[in-house]
């Protein structure tokens, strides 16, 4: 493992450590470390990877190996898989039998209770992260507060956001707005 490929996967080591609530959760810590921390990435660059990472089919925990890609090829695409899956693997399945034998005990009852909070606050703070880098402009901060009203108001899929502001962007560009 090569010395950049062994920092990835220390870095995404340390995130999987904090990832309650999922991958999704710990983004804004991402991003302060890969943007501003090592500038590996501009915020710009960041927003796109998680963009490709979102319409690719699977979890979403996709984006951290298509980081490691970016910067690494290869070796950068395994210390990545490797650092944000195996720690808190690892983790999870040594908690897992602890966790089934107190499954009724009341500080198991608290400390998932406070979790969840922690979890919707980290989400939210990727929200904020990624809206900040992806809105370059006027129309794209627009095209951000709509589609996010539209998934909070709506009860259709957030496919139909996804796919006007797709519909904004290419009109956007032929017209010269971008």
């Amino acid at each position: 493992m090569n010395d950049l490929a062994f920092r990835i996967f220390l870095r995404f080591a340390g995130l999987s450590l904090l990832a309650v609530g999922g991958a999704a959760a710990v983004l804004p810590e991402a991003n302060r470390q890969l943007v501003e921390g090592e500038h590996w990435f501009s915020a710009q660059q960041f927003a796109e990877i998680f963009a490709i990472a979102q319409v690719a089919p699977g979890p979403n925990v996709i984006v951290f190996p298509l980081f490691g890609w970016t910067l690494a090829g290869w070796s950068g695409f395994l210390a990545a898989t490797l650092g944000i899956l195996g720690p808190s693997s690892i983790l999870a399945l040594g908690l897992a039998r602890t966790l089934r034998r107190n499954a009724e005990a009341p500080w198991l009852k608290r400390l998932k209770g406070a979790l969840i909070p922690l979890a919707v606050g980290l989400m939210a703070a990727n929200g904020y992260v990624l809206a900040r880098a992806a809105d370059a402009n006027l129309l794209l901060a627009c095209v951000t507060f709509a589609a996010a009203g539209f998934v909070v108001y709506s009860s259709r899929s957030p496919l139909w956001a996804m796919a006007a502001g797709a519909f904004l962007a290419v009109a956007a560009g032929r017209l010269g707005w971008m």
